[in-house]
């Protein structure tokens, strides 16, 4: 019977450890949350290339913990299993793209797409999109939205 038990909680371990993966923030300043929710509190931040490990996955978001212990949630698209090289100064610096940008990247959107649906759909007012980009709203004023309007936060991976 011990014997088993043992074999079990080994088995287990060994599972655990091989869910386990490294992965790098991929965006400017990585938001950890405390939940997998953009509703849910930032932790902390992590920058551009910081290794995490994940320790579980709900949805689009992974759990993380950094170097220093601080753990939570990461949406996907600010993460990579690509080992990242920060370059500093010269012409790479000023061919770097926001975290926003790396984001829209990793959906499939660029400059060019972007261009070519303004074109297919000349129609369209734009002026508020551009201006609601422009928008940055902190996470106490995103939270107090959320109370005002009733929005409860059901799960996670929202």
């Amino acid at each position: 019977m011990i014997k088993r038990d043992v074999v079990f909680l080994c088995a287990l371990g060994l599972a655990g450890s091989l869910l386990a993966e490294t992965m790098r923030v991929q965006v400017q300043s990585g938001q950890v949350r405390g939940t997998p929710s953009f509703l849910g509190q930032v932790v902390t931040t992590l920058p551009y290339g910081q290794a995490v490990e994940t320790t579980g996955a709900q949805g689009p978001w992974v759990q993380v913990r950094a170097a220093d212990g601080q753990a939570g949630w990461m949406h996907s698209s600010a993460l990579t299993v690509k080992r990242l090289a920060a370059q500093s100064g010269g012409a790479a610096v000023s061919a770097g793209a926001s975290g926003d940008e790396l984001a829209l990247a990793g959906k499939g959107f660029n400059a060019d797409v972007e261009a070519q649906f303004k074109a297919q759909h000349a129609d369209i007012d734009f002026s508020w999109v551009d201006k609601m980009v422009k928008m940055n709203a902190s996470p106490v004023q995103i939270a107090a939205f959320a109370r005002a309007g009733g929005l409860k936060q059901i799960g996670g991976a929202q």
